[in-house]
């Protein structure tokens, strides 16, 4: 999915690192350039001052000897040494030269310690000059704006003034790309568990689902891929057709629930949704059926007066869950869309439909970041059993980073 991202980290960090070693050759030289100047062979401070006051001292002295008179006994001292450390210190300064010219065949010591230099670290103006590139190709897999900004702002805490081993950085950096997605995304929780949990805690209490979305997003075809999941779990269900306004809607519904062997409960096309809901939940309840799952009408975020019918139904058969169900290849456009919903009746999940023809990704990762809710199943096709459990790690997998 990110295949072209892969590349352009991968371009990036080899740059990055050849610059790294052209420095480090740079250095090399110029150290080799010192070592045979022997002029320029640093002395420590200390050395140094020692030997200018001795230095100053001798100098005096001399002088004074100048002024006067030479004995006998000032004669024996001149030609007598009268310590051995200027010619130890001078033996010190003297020794790498020696060796150097003892053995030369060996690597200096600088040269060795240039070659042991082998880590990168990125500076700020080295991460800006592909910045603008990297937020690009996360727009074109379909990653909002501000969910692009967002990624780019993480990865660069994480990599600048950090120091990584040059065979190691790019995936050193892959895997912090791998890091924020993963703090993005929220972990989904388990359906199933959720649903026998309230079975247990109210006494066979239905558990009741809403389904919400714009048109054409496979929202029906979800819910009935739902109540097959369920009934394999061995958790029953009864479907709710409140989708009173589009053609076929209601027999759509029943023909999955013919087919699952799952009671649907409907009316006639043109009542209100919110009734049919409440009847579900009312049948449920008498029946001991475990789920309620609400079918509505797909409507647009900008439909005020559908959006304010969703909420209505939501009051009325006060779900435990409130599903969004989008495409996987919307893109930017599911932004405002969930957004809308969310703000209208507060969503709890997210279903991605179509993610088997998502070649890029980035709608999982921005209805993700936007909502803070969890994605809880993956639609992979049109059969019943062609639904999956979101899971973080696989999605970032097939990302292909």
């Amino acid at each position: 999915m990110f295949g072209k991202l892969k590349e352009k980290l991968k371009s990036w960090t080899q740059k990055i690192s050849s610059k790294t070693e052209e420095t480090s050759e740079e250095k090399e030289e110029l150290t080799e350039e010192q070592l045979e100047d022997e002029e320029k062979i640093e002395i420590p401070e200390e050395i140094k001052k020692d030997l200018e006051e001795k230095d100053k001292k001798r100098k005096q002295k001399k002088n004074k000897k100048f002024l006067e008179p030479i004995t006998e006994k000032e004669i024996t001292e001149e030609e007598t040494p009268k310590t051995k450390e200027p010619k130890l210190e001078k033996t010190q300064e003297e020794k790498p030269v020696e060796k150097k010219q003892e053995e030369p065949g060996k690597e200096s010591f600088f040269k060795k310690a240039v070659s042991k230099i082998n880590k990168v670290k990125i500076s700020e103006k080295e991460f800006e000059i592909y910045e603008d590139e990297l937020e690009m190709l996360l727009l074109e897999n379909n990653v909002a704006l501000e969910v692009a900004e967002k990624i780019i702002q993480e990865l660069k805490t994480r990599v600048i003034g950090q120091e990584f081993l040059k065979k190691e950085i790019e995936t050193e950096i892959q895997d912090y790309f791998k890091e924020v997605i993963n703090e993005i995304l929220v972990d989904p929780f388990k359906l199933t568990e959720k649903i026998k949990i309230k079975q247990i805690a109210t006494k066979d209490e239905p558990y009741v689902i809403l389904f919400c979305g714009i048109n054409g997003t496979g929202k029906t075809t979800s819910i009935a891929k739902i109540s097959e999941r369920l009934k394999q779990a061995g958790i029953s269900s009864v479907l709710a057709a409140a989708d009173t306004f589009r053609a076929a809607a209601i027999d759509q519904l029943k023909k999955h629930g013919e087919k699952l062997n799952i009671p649907v409960i409907a009316q006639d096309y043109g009542v209100d949704p919110a009734s049919v809901a409440f009847d579900a939940v009312a049948y449920a309840k008498k029946n001991k059926i475990a789920c309620v799952l609400i079918d509505t009408a797909g409507r647009m975020h900008t439909s005020k007066n559908l959006m304010a019918q969703i909420e209505k139904i939501s009051k009325v058969a006060k779900p435990d869950l409130k599903i969004y169900v989008g495409e996987s290849t919307t893109g930017n456009d599911a932004i405002e869309q969930i957004k809308s919903f969310n703000f209208s009746i507060g969503i709890d999940g997210i279903i991605l439909s179509k993610a088997d023809i998502d070649e890029k990704g980035g709608t999982a990762l921005s209805v993700g970041y936007v909502t803070k809710k969890p994605i809880l199943f993956l639609g992979t096709g049109q059969e019943y059993h062609e639904i999956e459990a979101f899971d973080k790690q696989k999605f970032i997998e097939r990302l292909g980073l």
